[in-house]
């Protein structure tokens, strides 16, 4: 009986020291983890939010410019947003002397395409500078404005594919998703994060919208 203990016992040992291992092998050559914006308010609390929202008319793109949200500002040296954003957003991102990223691999959570080419992503504003501007932004001063288009405490602006991007637009939820379904859930946490922040209205499309993403969250 005792014999049969002590052998159990090695077996025991053998197969933990073996799953210990594996479990060292997996977190060694695990993918890189991809960056990301900041993270956006929890769904609760976006759905806490939009329950104090009184929907309001969208106002006109009358006066817009996007030349009216000064961007991409100068965050160090020779680096601006742009180039900010995008070593955040890459996995082993190299930038040259002029700041620019010349090789590194993103990952765009829109349509969950990889890229391997700076050139190939947009540095997308969650919510749109014309959008802002039609929902409050078009009383604000040029210096809020440019702190609006280059804010990445909040998770503002994010490296994308560039056509997915463009396909966007100045559209708000009510109008456009990210095609990748699994990310819109963040995407709208996003989106209420960005205008609850920055005091931004709402229209009901948009509203509605956003309740009935979060409300499956």
């Amino acid at each position: 009986m005792a014999l049969t203990s002590s052998v159990y016992a090695r077996r025991v040992g053998v197969l933990a020291s073996a799953a210990a291992l594996a479990a060292l092998t997996s977190l060694v050559n695990a993918p890189a983890a991809q960056a990301a914006p900041p993270a956006p308010i929890s769904a609760s609390a976006a759905r806490a939010y939009l329950a104090t929202v009184t929907p309001r008319t969208e106002g006109s793109t009358s006066g817009y410019s996007r030349d009216l949200f000064p961007h991409w500002s100068t965050v160090s040296g020779s680096c601006n947003t742009r180039e900010t954003v995008l070593k955040r957003d890459g996995v082993n991102v190299v930038q040259d002397s002029s700041c620019a990223a010349v090789s590194g691999s993103w990952y765009s959570e829109y349509d969950g395409a990889t890229w391997t080419a700076a050139s190939d992503l947009d540095i997308d504003h969650v919510v749109p500078l014309a959008e802002a501007w039609r929902s409050g932004a078009n009383s604000w001063t040029t210096s809020k404005r440019q702190q609006f288009a280059n804010d990445r405490t909040r998770p503002q602006l994010i490296a994308v594919t560039d056509n997915v991007n463009q396909a966007k637009g100045d559209l708000d939820p009510g109008k456009w998703l990210p095609p990748r379904t699994a990310y819109r859930c963040t995407y709208a946490r996003m989106w209420v994060d960005v205008k609850q922040y920055w005091g931004l209205s709402m229209d009901s499309g948009e509203k509605s919208a956003l309740v009935g993403i979060l409300n499956g969250c």
